[in-house]
């Protein structure tokens, strides 16, 4: 990944949040050790602000891997809320319902293996936040998918929307790197989302649909 700003910037960044719980901090020496894609601490701290700020008890996720966003999500809707954990890997739910355990958070979420998108379209209800996460190709279906998804007043957000800057190389022409460009281009025109692209780590999309 290309930092978005100078490497001393975002250690200063990630210098300021306060230190994180073992079990998460066992979850980011594993996603180095093992290249894992997670939204590091700086990420999951605006994900979770975001939910608490609508009080948000209902999040699903297109994409969770071993769960990291999952626990702040989980932490964020409190005791009574629900986060729907999503991905194609049973050895990633397994790690993830793990690490949830561990953190006492795992009777708040529902794990479901498979398709992230068609998972989205089989859940009954709509959701206070969807947060898009899944591989890059399919983040313009995931979009048409999950925008009548989020309720009034209701968060839907993506990560990697800036693509380590190949979103403005002109060279990059690789369908992830499309993926992306036409997510962004789409979820922009809509006029029911109110949008922004926050320059965190690989670029944050922030979308709030119109009450």
């Amino acid at each position: 990944m290309t930092p978005l700003v100078s490497p001393e910037l975002d250690a200063y960044i990630l210098g300021l949040l306060p230190a994180r719980l073992p079990v998460i901090a066992e979850m980011e020496a594993q996603a180095r050790l093992r290249d894992i894609p997670i939204v590091g601490p700086a990420v999951a701290t605006l994900l979770s602000l975001l939910a608490r700020s609508i009080g948000a008890r209902r999040v699903f996720e297109l994409g969770s891997a071993i769960g990291y966003s999952t626990a702040f999500f989980a932490e964020a809707v409190g005791p009574e809320g629900r986060v729907f954990y999503t991905d194609g890997s049973e050895k990633n739910a397994r790690e993830a319902r793990g690490y949830l355990e561990d953190l006492g958070l795992a009777g708040r979420v529902e794990i479901r293996v498979g398709e992230a998108v068609s998972i989205l379209k089989a859940s009954p209800g709509d959701f206070d936040v969807i947060f898009v996460d899944i591989d890059k190709d399919g983040y313009p279906e995931a979009l048409e998918a999950a925008a009548p998804r989020v309720r009034p007043g209701g968060y839907l957000l993506a990560d990697n929307v800036l693509w380590s800057g190949r979103v403005v190389d002109p060279g990059s022409r690789d369908a992830a790197t499309e993926g992306i460009r036409e997510f962004n281009r789409r979820l922009f025109a809509r006029r029911d989302f109110e949008s922004v692209l926050v320059p965190l780590r690989d670029g944050v999309a922030v979308a709030r649909k119109r009450e």
